[in-house]
């Protein structure tokens, strides 16, 4: 594919540690040309790398409810939590490096590479950030659950091609061009 010309102010790629992600993180440093700087810089487009880290309570399926033999039932365990955390924000670093290190394939770096991290769904934390940054396109990669994975986990990127309120890309891994959904 021929690159875009480039007047993107700012082009949203959703990582998450997948490999799909960071082939469509790749693609988008290939494909998409950013608007060149000025001589003010002001308007110089970027490139946001955006990391959805889950809460706690549902990266760990946490939800405790009432504790057998009388326990509280609004038990929150501050070690368990505070460490839960750490897990979350060491996976977050990486994902960030990793994806990082691929920019610097490209030679990019500040102030034309962003990155950005929020927590919540990533559906709808991904749609929102793309608003939020006011993306000109929101690019990621798409895993191809099949049938029955697809029916309980849902589909990110299906989802944010029908909520994003920018144009959405999704990049299918080579791997899963040929898989059957």
């Amino acid at each position: 594919m021929s690159s875009v010309a480039g007047n993107l102010t700012c082009v949203v790629a959703a990582v998450d540690g997948s490999e799909q992600s960071m082939t469509a993180l790749r693609w988008a440093l290939q494909n998409l040309k950013l608007r060149s700087p000025a001589s003010d810089s002001t308007n110089a487009g970027s490139f946001v790398v955006l990391h959805v880290q889950s809460p706690p309570s549902i990266a760990t399926g946490l939800n405790p409810g009432a504790i057998p033999f009388g326990g509280p039932t609004d038990l929150e365990v501050p070690a368990i939590t505070a460490a839960i955390e750490a897990h979350q924000k060491r996976i977050t670093e990486a994902v960030l490096n990793h994806a990082l290190g691929i920019c610097a394939e490209f030679n990019l770096a500040e102030p034309r590479i962003k990155t950005h991290v929020v927590v919540g769904d990533p559906k709808e934390k991904i749609c929102e950030a793309a608003q939020d940054l006011n993306a000109d396109v929101l690019v990621m990669g798409s895993r191809a659950f099949g049938p029955i994975k697809r029916m309980f986990l849902g589909s990110v990127s299906n989802y944010c091609a029908h909520h994003a309120q920018c144009p959405v890309i999704i990049i299918k891994g080579k791997d899963n061009v040929d898989k059957k959904n």
